[in-house]
């Protein structure tokens, strides 16, 4: 059967504004994937798939729909066992949303991948369910690409201890580790096995060289169930370096700092805002009665950590600006001769010296023309003790 000719839903030359010209009368699962391939044609960032509703693309930040017609309950089930599996609308149903990771391969050289996230939504007046789909690129970005200034690079690697990524959601935590990883791994002599545990895959690292490298990827909870069994299971495996996706509870960071302890480095993320509120909320998991305890373990363990918010760039996009503050002996040595209690306003105190403050970070980035007044206003007033 001839294919469909494109069809605009907007009478413009825009040819963002074209329908896929394959488009079926119906979907089915041998679709999906090449529909996908030409969405990713036109340069989406993001594709939503949303019941009584075209397909939309982000292309530079602006929607687009990708569809002619509205899709069904019929199209949305093919679309969610594709993406998912056959347990998904049981799982929808159940009040649960769904992160997984999705792939195409086109040709055995080429990998196309996507973050997605399925919710549960109303609409008119019936259960249906809104899918986006993220567009990853096809290595992780290098450090420079994401202009991290180069003391953050200089003490990136240390040779056992504990680096921590903070931010809010969106934030670009996954990316900055990723393109960690990517420095470690273009290291002259690599970096040696490395374990990472994320909810979901993100990046991958085929493409990059390293040939005294393995890279070993473990979704969470597609292949084991937790972030806390996975460091657990990485201890059995002799790796040099472990990145463990999110420290978000009491047993996860217990087994962080325990493998922090044992010799490895590892690298993990928290939803919080600046250096001092970082370690605040790690040991706000703890009982009263042991904080005091796991306060010097993790101290004994830390090295970096980073701080992250993502903001309008002026002239479009986005632009990272960072804290961080770096942990060598003598300075964990002070904080542990003092009460834990003390923590926050002597480091708010020691960022300066040994590393820079938000404020710091907002105030070059706007005094260079790369965020507006606003922008550094907020980011000056959202960290410290």
């Amino acid at each position: 059967m001839e294919a469909r000719k494109p069809v605009s839903l907007i009478k413009t030359e825009d040819t963002n504004a074209q329908t896929w010209p394959d488009e079926p009368q119906r979907f089915t699962q041998d679709d999906i994937d090449e529909f996908l391939l030409w969405c990713v044609k036109q340069n989406a960032s993001d594709v939503t798939i949303q019941s009584e509703r075209p397909v939309y693309n982000e292309i530079s930040g602006e929607l687009y729909p990708a569809t002619f017609r509205m899709l069904d309950a019929a199209d949305i089930a093919v679309f969610l066992e594709k993406l998912y599996g056959a347990e998904a609308q049981a799982r929808l149903a159940s009040g649960k949303d769904l992160d997984v990771s999705y792939e195409i391969r086109p040709d055995r050289y080429t990998r196309i991948r996507f973050r997605v996230n399925i919710t549960a939504i109303l609409t008119k007046g019936r259960d249906g369910a809104q899918i986006t789909m993220r567009t990853l690129p096809s290595e992780p970005p290098t450090m420079q690409d994401l202009n991290i200034e180069q003391e953050i690079c200089d003490n990136w690697a240390p040779r056992q201890g504990l680096v921590i990524i903070t931010g809010p959601t969106g934030s670009g935590k996954s990316t900055l580790l990723a393109a960690g990883n990517r420095m470690l791994l273009e290291r002259p002599r690599g970096c040696g096995k490395m374990l990472t545990y994320e909810a979901p895959i993100e990046y991958v690292y085929d493409t990059i060289q390293s040939p005294r490298s393995l890279v070993s990827q473990t979704e969470i909870p597609r292949h084991l169930p937790d972030f806390a069994h996975g460091i657990r299971n990485a201890l059995r495996r002799k790796p040099e370096i472990i990145l463990v996706g999110e420290a978000r509870d009491r047993e996860t960071i217990n087994a962080s700092i325990e493998a922090a302890q044992t010799g490895h480095a590892v690298y993990t993320t928290t939803h919080t805002l600046g250096v001092a509120n970082t370690i605040q909320r790690m040991l706000s998991t703890y009982e009263m009665d042991e904080r005091e305890e796991r306060a010097v373990a993790l101290m004994e363990t830390l090295r970096l950590i980073v701080t992250q918010a993502l903001v309008q760039r002026v002239g479009g996009g986005r632009c990272g600006v960072r804290e961080w503050m770096k942990f060598p002996d003598e300075v964990r040595e002070k904080l542990m001769d003092m009460h834990f209690t003390k923590w926050p306003n002597e480091i708010q105190r020691f960022i300066p010296q040994y590393g820079r403050t938000m404020e710091k970070s907002a105030a070059l980035a706007f005094d260079d023309g790369l965020i507006d007044r606003r922008a550094y206003l907020l980011l000056s007033s959202s960290t410290g003790a």
